[in-house]
C-alpha cells in the first residue's frame, strides 16, 4: 500500500510542480510589468475572492464532501447507480453554483467591501477592484466544476490530470499579461480577463478522461435525493472544518486593506511562494490519501486507516521540515531571484521577506491539516473539524489585532502560521484520543532525525550564505546561486539523516505499520 501512495503522491507532486513553475513565471510578469501598486493591490484582491474559492472547491470542501460519498456508492452500488449518483450532483451543484455566480457578480460592491474594506476610502482603487472582481468572479463556477470532474477522476485513481489542469490558469494568465494587456486602456485588467478564459479552458480539459471512464454528467437537478442531501449537508461544515487555513489568508487579505500600499501585495507573493512546497507536497498527499481513507473506512479496515494516516504525517514531516526551513533561511533570496526586477524594488524584497518568513513559520502546520483533516471528513465526521477550524479562524483574527499594529503585514502574517499550529495540534490530538489513529513504532527516533537534520541545514545556510549580496547580482548570477544553494541544503538534510540510520527506501517498500523506524 505505501508503495502505491508513493506513487500516487509522487505524480500529484510532479504535475503540481509544473503548475506552480507556471505560477512563478506567472508572477515574475506581473511583477516586471506591473509592479506594486494600487491598481496591483486591485487585481489581487479581485482574483482573491474567486482563487479562494477555487481553492475551498479544488483542495477542501467539495472533495472533502463528494470523495467518501462517491466511494461510498461505488462500494455498494452498482455502475448505474453511481452514474445517476453523478449526474445528479453535478446537476444540482451547477445550478447552485450558476446562482451563486449571478449574484456575486451583482454584489460584486458589497463583496470588494467586504473583504478590502480599507478600498473605500482609495475611490479609484475600489472602482477598479469592483470592475475586475465582476470579470473574476464567473470563474467560481467553472472552477467548481472543474473540482467536481478532479473528484470523480481522484476517486478512480487519475491522478495527474486533475493535478495538472490548474497550470492551464498561469498559461492563461501569462498570455493575458504579454499579449493582452499592451491593448488595454487598463493593463492590469487583462489579468483579470486572463482568469475568466481559463476557467473554460480548464473545464473543456478535464473532459476527454471524464468520457474515457463513461462518466461525463449529464445534468439532473435533484435536491431531494437521499445521496445528493448528504452530501450538500457536508459541504458547509467542510467549508468550516478543513479550510480555516484559506479563511484565514482572506482574513489577512481584508486587515491588510487597512495598512500602507502595497501590503496586500507583498502579502500575496509570500503566500506564493509558501504555496509552492504546500501545493507539491501538502496538496499532493492531500489528494492521494483521501480516497484511501475513503475506502479504508467503507470498508472497515481501521489497521490500514490508521496505517495510511501514520504513512501520511511521517511523508509530511520529513518534507515539510526542510521546506519550512529552506524557506526562512533563503526567504529574501527567494524573492530577490523570482521578483526584483524593473518595479519591484529591494524595498519591496526587504518587507515581502518579513511576511513570508512569517508564513513559512506556519507551513509545516499548513500542510499537516491538509493530510490530518481527511482523518475525520473521510468517515463522514465533518463537526470536529468545523469545531476546530472555528476555533483556528477565532485565533487568528485575535492575533492579527495583537500583531498587525507592532509587526504590520508580517504580524498578519504570522497569526496566520500560529492559528494552523493551534488547528493542527487540535485535530491530531483527537484522533490519537479517539484511537482512530494509533502511531506506529519509531516516531520518536524518527521525530529526533528529522529534526536535527533541520537544524543542520539551517546552521549550514545561515552560516555560508550573504544575503546582503544577492541584490547586487544580475539575474543569471542569483539564479544559479539560489538554486546552488538550494541543493546543499537538500543535499545536508539528506545526508544528515543517513548518517543517523534513515534509509528512504522504507517509506516506499514496507507494508507494515513499522514504514520507518
Amino acid at each position: 500500500m505505501s508503495r502505491q501512495l508513493f506513487k500516487s503522491t509522487a505524480i500529484v507532486g510532479s504535475m503540481t510542480m509544473i503548475s506552480r513553475l507556471l505560477g512563478f513565471v506567472r508572477d515574475m510578469l506581473i511583477a516586471r510589468l506591473f509592479g506594486v501598486d494600487l491598481a496591483t493591490d486591485a487585481f489581487f484582491i479581485a482574483f482573491k475572492i474567486p482563487n479562494f474559492l477555487r481553492r475551498l472547491f479544488t483542495e477542501g470542501a467539495f472533495a472533502q464532501a463528494f470523495i467518501p460519498a462517491l466511494s461510498e456508492s461505488r462500494e455498494q452500488g452498482s455502475q448505474e447507480a453511481l452514474k445517476q449518483f453523478v449526474d445528479r450532483t453535478a446537476g444540482t451543484l451547477a445550478l447552485v453554483l450558476m446562482l451563486v455566480t449571478i449574484l456575486g457578480m451583482i454584489a460584486a460592491p458589497v463583496l470588494i467591501t467586504l473583504f478590502a474594506p480599507g478600498f473605500i476610502w482609495k475611490g479609484s482603487q475600489y472602482e477598479l477592484a469592483v470592475q475586475m472582481l465582476r470579470i473574476t468572479f464567473p470563474y467560481l463556477f467553472f472552477i467548481s466544476s472543474v473540482a467536481f470532474a478532479g473528484s470523480v477522476l481522484n476517486a478512480h485513481g487519475k491522478f495527474a490530470i486533475p493535478a495538472l489542469t490548474p497550470a492551464l490558469l498561469n498559461i492563461c494568465m501569462i498570455a493575458a499579461a504579454i499579449w493582452l494587456a499592451p491593448m488595454m486602456a487598463e493593463p492590469v485588467i487583462a489579468l483579470a480577463w486572463g482568469v475568466f478564459i481559463a476557467g473554460v479552458v480548464q473545464l473543456l480539459f478535464q473532459m476527454p478522461a471524464l468520457m474515457r471512464l463513461g462518466l461525463v454528467p449529464r445534468l439532473r437537478f435533484d435536491f431531494n435525493d437521499a445521496g445528493v442531501k448528504r452530501m450538500m449537508g457536508f459541504m458547509l461544515p467542510a467549508i468550516l472544518g478543513v479550510s480555516a487555513t484559506q479563511i484565514n489568508l482572506l482574513l489577512d487579505t481584508l486587515m491588510a486593506s487597512f495598512l500602507s500600499a502595497g501590503s496586500v501585495s507583498w502579502l500575496y507573493y509570500s503566500d506564493r511562494l509558501v504555496e509552492f512546497p504546500l501545493g507539491i507536497f501538502g496538496v499532493a498527499v492531500a489528494t492521494v490519501i483521501l480516497p484511501n481513507l475513503s475506502r479504508d473506512h467503507a470498508a472497515d479496515d481501521t489497521t490500514a486507516f490508521s496505517n495510511s494516516l501514520d504513512w501520511g504525517l511521517r511523508l509530511v514531516l520529513l518534507i515539510g521540515m526542510p521546506a519550512m526551513v529552506g524557506l526562512l533561511m533563503l526567504a529574501e533570496p527567494i524573492l530577490s531571484t523570482l521578483f526584483q526586477y524593473k518595479e519591484f524594488g529591494a524595498d519591496d524584497v526587504h518587507l515581502a521577506g518579513q511576511s513570508l518568513m512569517a508564513y513559512s513559520a506556519g507551513l509545516l502546520g499548513f500542510i499537516l491539516i491538509k493530510v490530518l483533516a481527511p482523518g475525520f471528513t473521510s468517515r463522514q465526521d465533518m463537526k470536529t473539524p468545523v469545531r476546530y477550524g472555528l476555533y483556528a479562524i477565532g485565533a487568528n483574527m485575535l492575533l492579527n489585532a495583537a500583531l498587525m499594529f507592532p509587526m504590520a503585514h508580517a504580524g498578519i502574517a504570522l497569526a496566520t502560521s500560529l492559528s494552523a499550529f493551534l488547528n493542527a495540534f487540535l485535530l491530531l490530538g483527537k484522533l490519537l484520543k479517539d484511537k482512530v489513529y494509533q502511531p506506529a513504532e519509531g516516531w520518536v527516533l524518527f521525530f529526533a532525525r528529522t529534526l536535527l537534520a533541520s537544524a543542520v541545514m539551517a546552521a549550514g545556510l545561515d552560516y555560508f550564505v550573504d544575503v546582503s549580496q544577492w541584490g547586487q547580482w544580475g539575474s543569471m548570477d542569483r539564479i544559479i546561486n539560489l538554486l546552488v544553494w538550494i541543493v546543499i541544503g537538500c543535499a545536508i538534510y539528506a545526508l544528515t539523516l543517513v548518517l543517523t540510520g534513515l534509509r528512504f527506501k522504507h517509506l516506499v517498500s514496507r507494508h507494515d505499520r513499522n514504514a520507518i523506524q
